[in-house]
């Protein structure tokens, strides 16, 4: 069996958003029509609670996108995003979220940043996603979504790690890119095994 992951097609990765993926809204209308041809539709949600350790805003004298150590290793800080309740942490509203079946909140515990769609940033913490595929005789997924460079390569290369085989659409996805980290990402999904498509391929 196979499903669509949709990841983090929220409005404050989107433009005018306040952690902005550039042109992140265009692959929307892409991602509406592949997912009437999945039966199972996943989505996840980027759930932030104030204050989060992972916002430059917790942490005195520091900038976004500068990296601090967090007892869980490295960690990049971002602008304040997707806190909950938020009209930024919402999917966006061209997005279509009727098909989906199950939505993974991510993020949301104050101490901890959560990029992928199975673990958290400590690489311990579960989001229960594998359980849930395996339940469901899932065994290959289909990656879409933002960002390329974070949440969608960390759910790709944990998928692959649980098990699954996983595709990426490549016109699908668009990422935030900090000093070549999209083709740094791409070239670490693909040496851990994920496949890149087209929706072309996957339309026709």
């Amino acid at each position: 069996m196979k499903a669509l992951l949709i990841v983090d097609v929220q409005n404050d990765f989107c433009p005018g958003g306040a952690l902005e993926v550039p042109n992140g809204d265009q692959i929307i209308p892409t991602i509406n029509n592949l997912s009437e041809q999945f039966d199972i539709v996943i989505q996840t949600q980027d759930w932030h609670p104030q204050g989060h350790s992972s916002f430059a805003s917790s942490h005195q004298g520091k900038e976004p996108f500068e990296t601090i150590e967090m007892p869980y290793g490295e960690q990049v800080l971002w602008p304040d995003h997707c806190v909950q309740d938020s009209q930024g942490a919402d999917f966006h509203p061209d997005l279509e979220t009727n098909r989906s079946q199950l939505i993974i909140r991510k993020g949301f515990r104050k101490d901890i940043d959560s990029y992928s769609a199975f673990y958290e940033n400590d690489d311990e913490t579960t989001t229960g996603l594998t359980g849930y595929l395996r339940e469901r005789n899932i065994d290959t997924l289909y990656a879409v979504g933002l960002a390329t460079d974070f949440c969608v390569k960390w759910s790709v290369v944990d998928g692959i790690k649980e098990g699954f085989n996983v595709f990426v659409v490549e016109d699908a996805v668009k990422g935030i890119d900090i000093e070549g980290s999209v083709d740094q990402a791409w070239t670490e999904m693909l040496e851990k095994g994920a496949k890149k498509v087209s929706s072309k391929e996957l339309l026709n």
